[in-house]
């Protein structure tokens, strides 16, 4: 299998469990509450994390003070993206919650990009990336109206 197929399928595996968790959290929020959703959701990657870091005898995780101070606010990140996901869900449905957070993640991806934001490699903006932005926010747009 080529590299690039390979890192494509992994992205779509990423784009399939983010679709199928949004669901689940709804389901879990409407029974439980908001936070409640929340605390499930990571305490299950928790475990489940756990368990692989003690296969691999903790891997890395012992160097964890040398990351930078603002690294620790991705468990935050994660909280917005799981309250919003039971926000919008009942308001819109999957497709459409699926689809504003994939814009969102596309808006905040290509400033990254552009600016090189957070060591990742520079990728400016171009009008091939303008006309991908512009499509998609025309679906999401057909998908709201």
């Amino acid at each position: 299998m080529q590299p690039v197929l390979l890192v494509i399928i992994v992205g779509l595996l990423g784009g399939i469990a983010v679709g199928a968790q949004a669901p689940i959290l709804n389901m879990i929020s409407q029974r439980l509450g908001s936070m409640e959703s929340v605390f499930i959701v990571h305490f299950g990657g928790a475990v489940l994390s756990g368990l692989i870091l003690l296969a691999q005898r903790g891997g890395a995780l012992a160097q964890w003070q040398t990351l930078p101070w603002f690294t620790l606010l991705a468990g935050a990140f994660g909280l917005v993206v799981v309250s919003a996901i039971n926000f919008t869900i009942p308001r819109l449905g999957a497709t459409t919650t699926t689809a504003l957070i994939v814009a969102g993640q596309l808006v905040i991806g290509v400033l990254i990009d552009h600016f090189g934001i957070l060591n990742v490699t520079v990728r400016p903006l171009d009008l091939g990336r303008i006309v991908g932005i512009i499509v998609l926010f025309a679906g999401v747009y057909l998908l709201i109206r």
